[in-house]
């Protein structure tokens, strides 16, 4: 397929749509979670360790998805990944701990996969002029798939329960799966057929970022840019609700607000990273910023009104949600030549482990009395260290 602007739009769109109801499908359970907590008794708090499950899922196939996108396309991968979520989210549905550990795992697993797959096939597709814009259009899956959640499974919640809510969200991401037969077999046509799964391989990721200068650099710049945005879109609705005693509508509208900043912020920031910041400067001012607003976060208070806390959310959200797209095509650019998939799931890796890290650090500080406050602050001084740490440092990007 050859890389011209408009060669990379049916790709676009494809993975674009594929990464929405993933990601659609990972913050359906932080978003229902109040109703959930109050129907069968589990805490808020270990909300955290149930995200930690989703993002051990995403680590351990995200590393293991090279050879298998190489095989058999990464259309059909994301298949796969969209019938794990749905999977996922019936399991979770069942309301027993047991089954939810496993349904987190199943998300994690078909979340994991699909940003490598669709590397590997906008980095064939999409010109280089454009690789941050192009990749930073298809990462607002994730915040348009977060935004979709908080705005539609608060009204399912209170429709058909939160179970209803989870399978409903869970039987729409087996349906695209099946729709993206359609246009699978113009897009996965460079699959190598013969080649060998080799499970003894999954190291191969980390070697070749843990060798590389600046993949290890964005490796540790997205653990903790990882950090503080799971941390948003895991607990902003709980917190809202709990702490300042929001409506769950409203406070699931509060969290499509900042998500939908973030899509914004991520096209923003990709055009850019493009054509007048490197990016890794870029990553480092979003950092600055994103870390600033946790701060402010861990101020809010009963006599704020609810306008301010909206527009807090989406400077929140367009900053911890909007850097992925920057990151991903910088990943793209100092992977060796078409290796992207397997590079991305390498640093991926490191991202992932954020999502484990983070969670429950922050769901233990936040269920000890509620102090949400204490720990949005605390999670803000390693992101913004670690981004003037990215000011300072040498190299493209």
């Amino acid at each position: 397929m050859e890389k011209t602007g408009s060669g990379v739009v049916f790709p676009l769109a494809v993975t674009l749509a594929i990464q929405a109801l993933v990601a659609m499908a990972s913050v359906t359970v932080p978003v229902l979670a109040p109703a959930a907590s109050a129907d069968t008794g589990i805490p808020l708090a270990t909300l955290g360790v149930f995200i930690a499950f989703v993002y051990v899922g995403g680590m351990v196939s995200s590393l293991a998805s090279g050879d298998f996108i190489l095989r058999y396309g990464p259309i059909r991968i994301s298949q796969c990944c969209l019938i794990l979520c749905g999977l996922g989210l019936a399991a979770t549905a069942a309301g027993s701990v047991p089954l939810m550990v496993l349904g987190a795992l199943l998300i994690g697993a078909g979340y994991g996969p699909v940003t490598p797959a669709s590397s590997h096939l906008l980095a064939r597709t999409a010109p280089p002029g454009r690789l941050s814009l192009t990749f930073s259009l298809k990462q607002t899956g994730v915040p348009l798939g977060g935004a979709g959640a908080g705005a539609l499974v608060p009204p399912l919640v209170l429709l058909y329960g939160w179970k209803g809510a989870a399978i409903a969200v869970g039987a729409i991401c087996v349906l695209l799966a099946f729709l993206s037969e359609v246009p699978r077999a113009g897009l996965d046509i460079d699959r190598e057929k013969g080649r060998p799964i080799r499970f003894k391989g999954v190291a191969g990721p980390l070697k070749m970022v843990l060798s590389s200068k600046p993949l290890r650099e964005l490796a540790m710049a997205s653990f903790f840019f990882a950090s503080m945005q799971v941390c948003l879109s895991t607990y902003l609705v709980s917190f809202l609700t709990t702490s300042l005693g929001v409506p769950l509508v409203r406070a699931g509208l509060t969290l499509s607000v900042a998500l939908g900043a973030g899509v914004a912020g991520r096209i923003v920031w990709g055009g850019i990273a493009d054509r007048l910041i490197l990016p890794r400067r870029m990553l480092g001012a979003l950092g600055l910023v994103m870390s600033l607003s946790a701060a402010v976060t861990s101020l809010i208070s009963l006599s704020w009104p609810y306008a301010a806390i909206v527009v807090l959310g989406a400077l929140f959200g367009a900053s911890a949600v909007g850097w992925n797209g920057v990151y991903l095509a910088e990943v793209a650019r100092k992977a060796p030549s078409g290796m992207a998939g397997m590079a991305t799931g390498g640093t991926l890796f490191f991202t992932f482990f954020g999502g484990v890290v983070a969670p429950p650090l922050f769901g233990g500080i936040a269920g000890a009395g509620h102090r949400y406050s204490l720990a949005y602050f605390l999670i803000a001084v390693p992101v913004f260290l670690f981004s003037l740490m990215l000011f300072r440092g040498r190299g493209s990007g």
